[in-house]
């Protein structure tokens, strides 16, 4: 029953399938119920050891690593100040179960080395700087890029568009 509960929990519209930046995605329960509700039903949907579903501001924030949910979607609200403004680069809103999308390069996906993954921008619990560059590439995915924050993504945002 908890796995039914935290799968309706992460559920989202049909609508958000044409969002074009990660606030009109926020529309399941987990953006809207109370933080504390959401991270007590997280921590219990975690409890069998399993990895669930989730956004990566949930994981940090369960890791006490951000303090609140709004933390998580300002960082995601300024990478998409950053990037939606700039040419070639589409939000992607449906990524996996629970994530909150990512940002894709198009001009990289068919660059002259012929990449069919393009150049992605998405966030990630696994360090402080919250966004992982994914290199355009074709066959194995590489390593992701740590970026440091906002800031670091700016700076290296002509290296990662360079890659075509």
């Amino acid at each position: 029953m908890l796995a039914l509960e935290w799968s309706q929990a992460i559920e989202l519209p049909r609508v958000a399938a044409s969002a074009t930046r990660p606030a009109e995605i926020r529309k399941a329960w987990i953006h809207r119920a109370p933080q504390e509700h959401v991270l007590s039903l997280f921590r219990a949907a975690c409890a069998g050891g399993e990895p669930v579903p989730a956004p990566w501001w949930l994981r940090a924030l369960a890791a006490g690593r951000i303090e609140s949910r709004s933390d998580g979607f300002r960082i995601e609200d300024r990478i998409a100040q950053l990037l939606g403004r700039r040419p070639g680069w589409e939000y992607v809103p449906w990524a996996s179960d629970g994530e909150s999308g990512y940002w894709e390069f198009m001009p990289s996906e068919h660059g002259a080395a012929g990449h069919a993954i393009p150049t992605t921008v998405l966030n990630t619990d696994s360090h402080s700087g919250w966004i992982d560059v994914l290199p355009a590439h074709s066959g194995r995915t590489p390593e992701p890029v740590a970026v440091a924050g906002l800031a670091g993504l700016r700076a290296r945002l002509g290296e990662f568009e360079a890659v075509r």
